[in-house]
């Protein structure tokens, strides 16, 4: 983490040169660089990327005018607990690795809470503001200044008035750097979520590992040559668009788990005789992975799954095959599994949200499921105790 940090302030470090140093070198372009790297680092860790730079900006304040005139995630209330809670975050993460599977399962689901609720915060606020004085320093590169001046024609050339004119290229730049922003932050949340669904603290430290390289890469190669940094920005921004459809496949039911979790909604909440809402799982033809939609019944015992692209595109509808399904029931969340003939093993059909712990039985005979059975750590968990002698008594075998 504190390495993370230390290449996201090499950017704002070369930022803050003296004005001699810059003047004959800033140009628009570059200032159009140095705004797409930062957007881009902190649509990667929102918390981090928005702590590193209220930060420097305080740092870089040197009189108390100039600390109070701050953007508000500028001053160290802001700032310093940010920084923290990145901290609390890395030690969840480098404990996890040794923690038995599903032990640090609350903590990630915290986790998955905060990098939404930061990245709201960074595109709502800190984005547009950074972008708002991107635009200024653009119009002040680019030889034409913060104000543009309006004179009649005559002998005395009076000036007629004087208008900041950076706010133009702030309208056109703001929507589309949130945009970009919210691209990146989808497919940066996506690793969240991954990780939040992995059962094994291992796995959790490679993703996370993965995504703070990537973070580290964008800040040191914009700090060697801004040019570079922007083109690196630019290469994830598109790949980010390319996974959009699957990353918020994954952030949709991260919502939803968090939201199971935290209100305990399994407690209140009541089976439905048909159309109870599901993810897909990995099998189902024609339907991308962890689809939200509702699973009905047909009176002759078909199923299929009702769905909305996006949530919001005309609906679908897709066969569910009913062969061999059973429901097996997990620790944190259940699945619908099948059987494939060919290679004679289980798949994952459908998901079932949280709300579904101690509802399988019912939703089995709902849907006229054969059966139900154990997976994930829960089967795991059963067989340790098994092997350890607490299974439970074994019936008595006749001589």
């Amino acid at each position: 983490m504190m390495l993370c940090l230390s290449l996201l302030s090499l950017p704002l470090w070369a930022a803050g040169k003296t004005k001699t140093e810059t003047s004959a070198t800033k140009t628009p372009g570059l200032e159009l660089a140095a705004l797409a790297t930062q957007v881009t680092g902190i649509a990667i860790s929102p918390m981090l990327g928005v702590s590193a730079v209220g930060a420097y900006r305080w740092a870089q304040a040197h009189t108390d005018a100039e600390k109070a005139a701050l953007p508000w995630f500028a001053h160290p209330e802001f700032w310093a607990l940010g920084l923290l809670l990145v901290c609390a975050v890395g030690a969840k993460d480098a404990l996890g690795a040794t923690l038995p599977p599903g032990w640090k399962k609350p903590l990630d689901v915290i986790e998955v809470i905060e990098n939404k609720a930061s990245g709201l915060v960074a595109a709502g606020a800190v984005v547009p503001s950074l972008v708002t004085l991107g635009s200024k320093m653009i119009m002040q590169s680019s030889g034409l200044g913060a104000t543009v001046d309006l004179h009649t024609t005559g002998l005395a050339m009076l000036p007629v008035a004087t208008f900041d004119t950076s706010w133009l290229l702030s309208i056109l730049m703001v929507p589309l750097s949130v945009v970009v922003f919210a691209v990146v932050w989808l497919s940066s949340h996506a690793i969240t979520v991954l990780i939040l669904l992995s059962p094994w603290g291992a796995i959790d430290a490679v993703l996370k590992g993965l995504r703070t390289s990537l973070l580290g890469l964008v800040t040191a190669t914009a700090w060697i040559d801004p040019v570079v940094g922007a083109t690196l920005s630019v290469v994830i921004i598109l790949l980010a668009w390319l996974m959009a459809g699957w990353a918020f496949r994954l952030t949709t039911f991260g919502s939803v788990f968090c939201w199971d979790f935290f209100t305990v909604r399994r407690k209140r909440f009541q089976l439905l005789a048909d159309g109870n809402k599901v993810f897909t799982g990995d099998k189902l033809e024609g339907v991308p992975q962890r689809t939200y939609g509702r699973l009905y019944q047909a009176p002759e015992g078909g199923l299929t799954l009702k769905f909305r692209p996006w949530l919001v595109l005309p609906e679908r509808t897709a066969v569910v095959p009913r062969e061999g399904l059973v429901v097996g029931r997990g620790m944190f969340y259940s699945e619908v599994l099948g059987h494939d003939a060919q290679t004679d093993q289980n798949h994952t059909v459908l998901l079932l949200p949280p709300r579904y712990l101690g509802h399988e039985e019912l939703f089995a005979r709902t849907y006229h499921i054969s059966g139900t059975c154990e997976v994930g750590l829960r089967r795991a968990w059963s067989w340790i105790r098994e092997a350890v002698g607490f299974g439970g008594p074994k019936p008595a075998v006749a001589s």
